[in-house]
């Protein structure tokens, strides 16, 4: 059963066809992967399925109330707050201080709960806001080239930390990296 369905899709800037007649019924409980190169309509896609940005044709159904969360190409944290409070924006009080702690640990961020977002370098914050949308509850979770900027022995480690937190899950995650791709898709969508 689909939990988002995209029906032919169009979106253009100016001259610039980037989506011409996507659809696509995406699998609840399944790990989508859109794939392609920069510029090909990867992140429009995205932010058309959120509702952040209209198509110029078609439509998307998503069932209503559905909670999504997101981690964009841009970190989008709140730069004054510590590490811990940046996620708690969205996870409230729901997860105790130890548990935390361990998550911070698991991606490497030890230590690192209590310092204010400003002053995290960027492949330190891209964790902090990996965090945040996994720990969050939702039904969907959109993911827009979610381990740029880590050096590959921390991607290995969030990818596997990610691949345990999303188990059953629905999501949807745009990269142009094949190796993502297959450790983590249950099915690939190549734009």
């Amino acid at each position: 059963m689909g939990i988002l369905k995209a029906e032919n899709i169009r979106k253009q800037f100016g001259e610039n066809v980037v989506l011409n007649g996507f659809s696509h019924e995406f699998k609840e409980g399944g790990v989508t992967a859109i794939l392609g190169k920069s510029g090909c309509g990867k992140s429009t896609l995205l932010n058309i399925l959120m509702g952040l940005q209209s198509p110029d044709e078609g439509s998307v159904q998503l069932p209503e109330n559905a909670k999504i969360a997101a981690v964009f190409q841009e970190n989008r944290l709140c730069e004054n707050l510590t590490a811990s409070a940046n996620i708690r924006l969205v996870t409230g009080k729901k997860i105790p201080r130890e548990t935390l702690s361990k998550e911070f640990g698991a991606v490497g961020l030890s230590g690192s709960e209590n310092k204010p977002a400003r002053t995290l370098s960027g492949g330190m914050k891209r964790r902090v806001a990996l965090l945040r949308a996994v720990l969050s509850e939702y039904d969907i979770l959109f993911l827009d080239e979610p381990f740029k900027g880590l050096d590959s022995e921390t991607k290995d480690e969030v990818l596997h930390y990610v691949k345990e937190k999303i188990r059953g899950k629905t999501v949807i995650f745009v990269t142009h990296d094949e190796g993502e791709c297959k450790f983590l898709a249950d099915e690939v969508i190549r734009l």
